[in-house]
């Protein structure tokens, strides 16, 4: 590992205070994250329904779209604007290693969802080809554990990976790289990472009760803290490497 890097280990209560600062910078910028947020959601739920390829391209592109989150925030904190046109940041930094831990999560998916199928999780109905989801309830009656072990491990392989994408954008390092300095990272702050989970989950639940209203809030704000963790946990006082 790289000699310079360094990772600080937090207090669990931090993983609360990631949220908090992501919400105060986005109340000083709220229609600009919202259109940020929508320009990513709307262009990856675009790809998803370009049949065959679409769901794939989508799923290589997120963490150069996080990426872009990262450099957004890290802009606004040093006093610049935030654009539309800063969605596309992370193309302009290291987007073949972002493309490829795109691939990476991607191939943890998939891995996770054959696991499942091998622990019995129905694909739908015995015998029967068109199906409403109250018989694929009913055939999953029983069988629930298995979604909690398939939500459990998808929750550790991305939160392992989740410093990944602003390691690869402001340190130019390499994918390998930034997989391993990112399960550091993520085992030595164990403690706020869990509580970040915990409480951005509730967020997100909490943002569904109005209309889904609260997730023009909510899912800006988990866009942004992305970079607030990633600033305290990897350069504690240090400025990350130029976005230009």
């Amino acid at each position: 590992m790289d000699a310079a890097t360094r990772v600080t280990e937090l207090k669990a209560a931090r993983g609360a205070a990631w949220l908090i600062e992501a919400f105060d910078l986005f109340r000083r910028r709220p229609l600009a994250w919202i259109g940020l947020c929508s320009g990513w959601l709307v262009i990856t739920f675009g790809l998803i329904l370009v049949p065959f390829i679409g769901g794939v391209i989508a799923n290589f592109l997120q963490p150069v779209f996080f990426a872009s989150f990262a450099i957004a925030a890290f802009r606004q904190i040093a006093g610049e604007p935030v654009i539309m046109g800063d969605l596309f940041t992370g193309f302009r930094r290291n987007p073949r290693a972002l493309i490829n831990l795109g691939a990476v999560l991607l191939m943890a998916q998939i891995l996770i969802f054959i696991l499942m199928w091998a622990l019995g999780l129905p694909l739908g109905p015995p015998g029967e080809q068109n199906f409403t989801m109250a018989d694929y309830v009913e055939a999953l009656k029983g069988k629930e554990w298995i979604l909690v072990v398939g939500f459990v491990l998808t929750v550790v392989v991305k939160g392992a990976l989740w410093f990944a994408p602003p390691l690869i954008a402001f340190h130019d390092m390499s994918l390998t790289q930034a997989i391993r300095w990112s399960v550091y990272a993520a085992i030595s702050n164990l403690a706020p990472m869990i509580v970040y989970g915990i409480l951005l989950g509730i967020s997100m639940l909490a943002g569904l009760i109005p209309w889904g209203l609260g997730l023009f809030v909510v899912i800006p704000v988990m866009a942004i803290s992305t970079f607030i963790g990633y600033r305290e946990v990897f350069e504690a006082g240090r400025t990350p490497l130029s976005t230009e």
